[in-house]
């Protein structure tokens, strides 16, 4: 049964199940939206779930793969179909290959992260544009990552590449779109906390000692500046890349 409630809006996160898409899919429950969460892991999925609706907040999960546009388009088609729209969208999902010479880097790893963090969030944009431009208004925010405004990043060819990829695709987006009414931007963290960054003989405490504010950052400031992008109060922001990273990039 179709849930259409105008006074809420309708926020979809991608990769919602840990990390930056876990807690920006909490904030924005926390702000007032219904969250769709999506992933490939039901039980992370779940907990989520779980702790944003004990919070007396509103949301959902549904099983995705970006990999797949067959089950991306499914996705978008259900989220119109239950509540009538699509108001926001936080397109998280990414993976990033393990650290080693490009020169060693197989055409199947290659595969795996373009899939993931290139062809997937074309896939999102395509179904998102569409359902956001026949409202006539709509913000959709596309993590990125300082790797791919920075050059070189030894050990992680293919994932900077990638997001390198993702930020040139997703300006163009952001220019076409606009005069629709979908306004389009990009988070680049770095430097923060998440399972993906960590890797055998990271030490924290020394990255943290290379960057300005001497500390690494959190999901949850990442979050701040989604919830930020995708909010009225960033109307006039278009095509921007909003790098949260402790100042890494400037110094």
């Amino acid at each position: 049964m179709p849930n259409h409630d105008s006074r809420r809006k309708i926020a979809l996160v991608t990769g919602g199940g840990s990390g930056i898409g876990r807690a920006t899919a909490q904030r924005l429950a926390a702000s007032g939206a219904h969250v769709v969460l999506t992933g490939r892991r039901a039980s992370t999925l779940d907990s989520v779930v779980a702790d944003i609706t004990a919070q007396g907040h509103s949301a959902q999960a549904i099983l995705n793969d970006v990999t797949d546009s067959d089950a991306v388009s499914a996705l978008h088609s259900q989220i119109l179909a239950e509540h009538g729209r699509l108001d926001i969208a936080f397109n998280n999902a990414g993976c990033r290959e393990e650290r080693a010479h490009l020169s060693d880097q197989s055409l199947d790893t290659y595969t795996r992260v373009f899939d993931t963090n290139v062809r997937g969030v074309l896939a999102c944009l395509h179904n998102q544009i569409a359902a956001m431009r026949a409202q006539g208004t709509g913000a959709i925010v596309v993590n990125a990552s300082i790797s791919g405004l920075r050059n070189p990043n030894p050990g992680f060819g293919l994932y900077s590449a990638s997001k390198a990829a993702v930020i040139s695709m997703t300006r163009s987006a952001a220019m076409e779109e606009a005069q629709h009414g979908v306004r389009i931007n990009m988070v680049a963290p770095g430097r923060v906390v998440t399972d993906m960054i960590m890797e055998p003989g990271l030490d924290l405490d020394a990255v943290a000692a290379t960057l300005p504010l001497r500390r690494t950052g959190t999901p949850e400031e990442v979050a701040e500046a989604v919830l930020w992008l995708s909010s009225d109060a960033a109307a006039y922001v278009v095509g921007h890349v909003l790098c949260i990273d402790g100042g890494f990039m400037a110094s």
